[in-house]
């Protein structure tokens, strides 16, 4: 390999499992003492670590917080969204794990290892690590990992030998993805699959991704099934509407309309109760309560808030949201990754910004312009008339702020869009 070249996944995969095991542990010393490596760290390795050296994390020295109590663990289980995917995640993992000398785990999405199953032998050696049932696994406490750094990056990440941050873990490798909510993006957890450094494979980490997709896809049908349930319990109370209704679940999916046009989703108020509310795609509306839902009744067409107020919240390294406040009252949407990204970059392009534009900030590739309209096409579903678009912007009245983490460094650390990654630089 030469100089200042980035570690190839497949030579180190290639190589046998002490001599990969010296060259990563080789990187990881000349990075953490300032010495230029003799290879660079994969990126998403290489940024974990840096997150790492940031938050005062100690590679030398193996921290433990507290494990849950077995009454606390068999609560989050209950409460767990992942509970029924639990056994299509079981099919899926833990045979072949077993026989391959792995161990499937499955964190919530703190990092919390609530599930855990798989070869004896290696269950035992994960006791010895604290990678065990009611540990808490997050990145900023244990370094970098196959469960923690998937949380942060929203990405399936594997993690080999000394490519983990505290070297106590040295031994180990693991390759987790993490699953979200279809219906609003949001973070559910973490499926790991884990094991000594010596049954490292390639191909383990798109076993694992195309596991964490397959529990996505069961949770889509779950979805549907809860749609059709409320469609059946508006139905009677949609019929005897004359004028704009729909029935919606608790995330805005809409179930059934009338006298409207339909549309996929909208996006409620965080803390939507009975009576008067104001919808960025429906305008005033009057809500009242369905079993597993929402009957929203719109009393007029959609408008944008006057001398509007939109915040919007990047401070965070895993949450994101925007906030808009007006004459008409207050909103608040929880933003998924991509979402946050458009978003932010509207807000530092006050004037616009095309869709090629927006795709080279994105993707670096101008021409995928397609997706861009895609997304912003959605987002808009929310935002409405606060946003213009050929360009996209939003609109010149509105007062625009945007809440950043402390460290620039930190901001949307899942992105891997080359405008963000410039803008984690101070100089940006």
């Amino acid at each position: 390999m030469k100089m200042d070249s980035t570690i190839d996944l497949a030579r180190l995969t290639a190589m046998d499992a002490a001599s990969a095991s010296r060259l990563l542990k080789g990187v990881r010393d000349a990075m953490l003492t300032g010495q230029r490596p003799p290879v660079m760290p994969r990126p998403e390795i290489g940024e974990s670590w840096r997150r790492m050296l940031r938050g005062g994390v100690d590679p030398d020295h193996d921290f433990r917080s507290g494990l849950l109590g077995v009454d606390e663990v068999a609560e989050r289980r209950r409460s767990s969204p992942l509970l029924p995917v639990l056994p299509v995640l079981r099919e899926a993992l833990v045979s072949v794990a077993e026989a391959a000398q792995h161990i499937m785990v499955i964190s919530d999405a703190e990092g919390r290892l609530l599930w855990r199953e798989g070869h004896p032998g290696v269950l035992r050696k994960g006791d010895r690590l604290g990678f065990e049932v009611g540990a808490l696994w997050a990145e900023d406490v244990v370094g970098t990992n196959g469960v923690g750094t998937p949380l942060v990056t929203r990405r399936p990440v594997q993690v080999f030998a000394a490519e983990h941050f505290v070297q106590s873990h040295d031994p180990w490798t693991c390759a987790g993805a993490p699953v979200t909510d279809p219906r609003d993006g949001r973070l559910l957890g973490v499926v790991d699959v884990s094991g000594p450094l010596e049954t490292m494979h390639p191909a383990t980490l798109s076993w694992v991704r195309s596991v964490a997709q397959l529990a996505e896809a069961r949770l889509r049908e779950l979805h549907v099934g809860t749609l059709e349930r409320l469609r059946a319990v508006a139905a009677p109370a949609l019929a005897r509407i004359g004028g704009r209704a729909l029935a919606v679940d608790g995330n805005g999916w809409t179930a059934a309309v009338t006298g409207m046009p339909l549309i996929d989703r909208v996006a409620l108020p965080k803390s939507l109760s009975e009576g008067p509310c104001w919808i960025p795609a429906l305008g005033s509306c009057r809500a009242a309560a369905l079993s597993g839902g929402w009957l929203l009744l719109v009393d007029g067409a959609p408008e944008p808030l006057a001398a509007t107020r939109i915040l919007l919240d990047v401070s965070r390294p895993r949450r994101w949201s925007v906030e808009v406040a007006g004459p008409a009252g207050a909103w608040t949407h929880e933003l998924s990754p991509r979402h946050a990204e458009l978003l932010f970059l509207l807000a530092r392009h006050r004037d616009g910004r095309g869709a090629a534009g927006l795709a080279e900030d994105l993707f670096g590739d101008p021409a995928r312009t397609v997706t861009v309209r895609a997304e912003m096409s959605r987002v808009r579903r929310y935002l409405g008339g606060l946003l213009a678009h050929r360009p996209y912007r939003f609109l010149e009245d509105a007062d625009v702020e945007v809440l950043l983490p402390d460290d620039p460094t930190d901001l949307l650390p899942h992105s891997t869009a080359p405008a963000i990654r410039r803008a984690r630089t101070p100089a940006f």
